[in-house]
């Protein structure tokens, strides 16, 4: 590694959020997604309140999921399509590292703005007022981890044509934990009892991502540009 890639890096994750900004619209159709979606569920499953409370911790991590898997196929695209991919690989910086600016960067745009607009839609589902910070925080680490995950497949299918469909396949396997843990910290939280457990895994899990995402993310994007 060059001693000046992690600088190279932290201009890079720059230039992805600043970009990022600009194409608003990416992000607000994350959150429009999830507020269709959201809103539908009431009218699917009735209008209950004790059902939709009930409900709410699963809801809003299924949601979480779908929403993360539209927009995951979009990390890489650009950089493949117009050779900047290639340029990266040549450059001498760790292209893991360099992959990592532009899944953090995505993570920043996506995975935070929906934690910030959490509490409205965790009203609209009638959950437990007393649940809604142990969901921002669970969504904060689960967020994460999505968008790792979301990096590696996305690495490994950028040059794949309808890479979308592959992409699911392999990424929901791997969320199925994130899913989990997420929903069992709101649901333990949401009936009084202490979700630290499982915040502890989503922590353990993201740290393990933090760590193994970019040799992953950088095998992954060598293999689709040899192809």
């Amino acid at each position: 590694m060059r001693p000046d890639s992690l600088g190279f890096c932290r201009q890079l994750f720059v230039r992805h959020l600043r970009c990022g900004v600009r194409r608003v619209e990416d992000v607000l159709n994350s959150l429009v997604f999830f507020l269709m979606v959201v809103t539908l569920f009431p009218l699917g499953i009735g209008p209950d309140s004790n059902t939709l409370r009930e409900l709410s911790p699963g809801i809003f991590w299924v949601v979480a999921l779908l929403s993360a898997l539209s927009v995951s196929g979009r990390l890489f695209s650009a950089d493949f399509e117009d050779g900047s991919l290639e340029q990266l690989a040549v450059s001498g910086h760790p292209l893991g590292l360099c992959a990592m600016a532009e899944v953090l960067a995505h993570w920043v745009l996506s995975g935070l703005t929906l934690v910030v607009a959490a509490p409205v839609f965790a009203l609209m589902l009638n959950m437990v007022p007393a649940a809604i910070p142990t969901l921002m925080l669970s969504l904060v680490l689960g967020t994460l981890c999505l968008s790792l995950l979301g990096g590696i497949g996305a690495a490994l299918t950028v040059g794949v044509r309808r890479g979308a469909l592959l992409l699911s396949l392999v990424m929901i396997p791997l969320t199925v934990p994130v899913l989990i843990f997420g929903t069992s910290a709101v649901g333990e939280a949401a009936i009084g009892y202490d979700p630290s457990r499982w915040i502890a895994l989503m922590g353990a899990f993201a740290a393990m991502g933090l760590l193994l995402a970019p040799l992953a993310i950088g095998a992954g994007l060598r293999i689709s540009l040899e192809q």
